[in-house]
């Protein structure tokens, strides 16, 4: 069996690909949308030796393997690749051809690839998790991101808004959840670029800190901050939400940074949020979750390339973590079709500068993206993955101050 039929045989020879592999052979539809094309030996050595997604993964971003054409249409007709149906006689020989080439071409692992060291969630270890991640180039966040530079899942008040209308929407609608006011204090933990720190300084006359462990986003975020002329209500610090000294704040929001906090130190986030807070301060919430209550970390490949020691949990484990360290959970709402619209104009905005981004970074960390990004819509396409947002309230002895309904 030559290789293009192999891939044919594993991936189903109803999906709308074309294959080709370096020893010739052709298979699927020559008129498909998409081509897969094995080009080296090499990428079969990166499946045999991590069958599945961070094989792929590997092969991908090596360039011993391409997808030619729409990436969220290749991941989500080669998601349900599978040996079972094929009979044991073929799976022998597909495997049995695997491990040849794994024997004949040692692959090393791509350059993207990270490689922590130290105890897992420590300061330094964090330092380094976050620096691999978002300290890539501002540049390139900014070809990908657009003008809003906001990293994070968008809020769509209807099926036509734009990027930029849509990040407005989000970062509008935290301050009202928050119920931000001139004159209050605002923590912004995980900061970002700013787009939080400058939304509530700018809209609300709040005076908000935003504390980032990218070092080069905070750079951005502080020159930002000076062409706006907001110097003196918004601040970004390349710090540690750990590290930060003042407390008394009427407001924290923190949006995207759960996900990178670790299981096991849960209780102690929450805590020392809570404890950032006045009497009657609210924290919003905002990240990414399980749709189960199975513990999971991220997968295999999103580890390695993309979010190093990230964890996702499920929206009932954070919201009791909340109330165990002091807060009462007032409102929830899940946003994962929002998220999926967001990754498509980030995929949209990728393809659009393609050239640039491989000049800037690499063409190695592009496909990394390209390919995260793409698995990152399917994943909330398919409900493997969900975004939530929770708002919680530090008592004000046994009143919340909340109003009666929401007004936002």
């Amino acid at each position: 069996m030559r290789l293009a039929e192999i891939f044919e045989r594993v991936i189903g020879r109803d999906a709308p690909l074309e294959f080709r592999a370096f020893d010739g052979s052709r298979a699927g539809d020559p008129d498909a949308p998409v081509r897969v094309e094995v080009r080296s030996p090499i990428a079969l050595s990166y499946l045999a030796s991590a069958p599945g997604e961070l094989g792929l993964a590997r092969a991908y971003v090596s360039g011993t393997i391409d997808i030619h054409g729409d990436m969220y249409t290749a991941l989500a007709s080669m998601s349900a690749a599978t040996l079972d149906g094929i009979p044991p006689r073929t799976q022998a020989e597909i495997l049995a051809r695997l491990g040849m080439y794994r024997l004949w071409w040692p692959a090393r692992r791509p350059d993207a690839e990270s490689r922590l060291r130290g105890r897992k969630h420590s300061k330094k270890r964090d330092q380094d998790a976050i620096s691999h991640h978002y300290d890539v180039s501002n540049r390139f966040y900014e070809w990908v991101l657009g003008p809003s530079m906001a990293y994070t899942c968008a809020v769509y008040p209807d099926g036509d808004a734009s990027l930029e209308e849509a990040q407005w929407t989000k970062h509008d609608l935290v301050a009202r959840k928050l119920g931000l006011e001139p004159g209050m204090r605002l923590l912004d933990v995980g900061c970002g670029w700013g787009g939080m720190v400058m939304h509530a300084a700018k809209h609300y006359r709040v005076r908000a800190l935003g504390v980032t462990l990218s070092r080069k986003q905070a750079e951005w975020g502080q020159k930002a901050i000076a062409e706006a002329g907001l110097t003196e209500l918004a601040e970004i610090r390349h710090l540690d939400y750990r590290d930060v000294a003042e407390s008394g704040f009427d407001a924290v929001s923190s949006i995207g940074l759960t996900e990178h906090i670790g299981k096991a130190h849960l209780g102690e986030y929450f805590r020392s949020l809570h404890d950032k807070l006045r009497p009657g301060g609210r924290l919003l919430n905002h990240c990414i979750t399980r749709p189960d209550t199975k513990p999971a970390k991220v997968g295999g490949f999103l580890n390695r390339y993309v979010f190093p020691d990230g964890e996702l949990e499920s929206p009932g484990y954070l919201m009791t973590q909340m109330h165990d360290n002091g807060f009462e959970v007032r409102h929830e709402e899940n946003l994962r079709e929002h998220y999926a619209k967001t990754l498509t104009q980030w995929c949209a905005n990728l393809d659009e500068h393609w050239d640039e981004a491989v000049r800037e970074v690499g063409v190695g960390r592009a496909r990394v993206w390209r390919l995260y990004m793409a698995g990152s819509r399917l994943g909330f396409d398919r409900n493997t993955v969900q975004l939530h947002q929770m708002l919680g309230v530090r008592l004000d002895g046994t009143a919340s101050h909340m109003p009666l309904r929401p007004t936002w």
